[in-house]
């Protein structure tokens, strides 16, 4: 597939989505989906086909990131992503919010190897890559309440899971989980100090969602009644 071709590809699928791609963006994100081709033809980054850049690849590894960048405060300019694997939400939303100070979690060494190339290739300086399970960086006293953006797509959300990852959140901050048509609403029962804030569709081919959370102040607590989504 030639870039053209590529690119007017990309470009219906995010205008379908209701996402208008600047040129340098499209150009990034074209070469971040073909370094993620080629490593994932050595190493399992992504079970989705990438060599025709079929329709559900576009929308998963890029699309559906896109649609969740218009909910990134303006004001937020770190992130941390956890469970980050083939780079997708996280570079994706960074492409997309150039201001945002990236940390991407892996814990396994060969992906994180992918990250940091990525971040070479695409000209991320403001990125990085910590190899580690999440659990391990809470030793790590200068991501305790350092981040005003937490992403999680690709593992298991459980309130225990919420519990610690919170930690790296600054009150005031939000948490987006990326929800796929058979994930449970994890707005359900979530403890303070997180309150939900929104659910927000995110792509019709995929029935996917983006739950929004809020890391409220201590003391502020959640007030009774707080609306959760049907």
């Amino acid at each position: 597939m030639t870039s053209r071709e590529f690119q007017d590809k990309l470009l219906r699928r995010a205008r379908r989505a209701g996402v208008t791609l600047t040129a340098p963006v499209a150009v990034r994100l074209e070469a971040y989906y073909r370094l993620l081709a080629v490593w994932n033809a050595k190493i399992n980054l992504t079970g989705l086909p990438l060599s025709e850049a079929s329709p559900e690849a576009l929308d998963r590894l890029l699309v559906e990131p896109l649609v969740a960048a218009k909910y990134v405060p303006a004001v937020a300019t770190r992130m941390i992503d956890i469970g980050s694997g083939g780079g997708s939400p996280a570079i994706p939303l960074a492409l997309a919010n150039p201001q945002l100070r990236v940390l991407m979690v892996e814990s396994k060494t060969r992906k994180s190897v992918f990250l940091r190339e990525a971040i070479r290739a695409l000209e991320l300086p403001g990125a990085d890559v910590a190899t580690a399970r999440f659990e391990e960086l809470l030793a790590r006293p200068d991501l305790h309440e350092a981040h005003d953006l937490l992403t999680i797509r690709a593992m298991r959300i459980e309130q225990r899971t919420l519990r610690v990852l919170q930690a790296f959140a600054k009150p005031g901050s939000l948490i987006f989980l990326f929800r796929g048509s058979g994930s449970p609403d994890t707005s359900e029962g979530v403890n303070p100090p997180l309150a939900w804030k929104a659910t927000y569709p995110l792509l019709e081919s995929l029935r996917s969602r983006l739950v929004v959370l809020e890391k409220r102040s201590v003391g502020r607590g959640v007030p009774r009644g707080t609306p959760h989504p049907s």
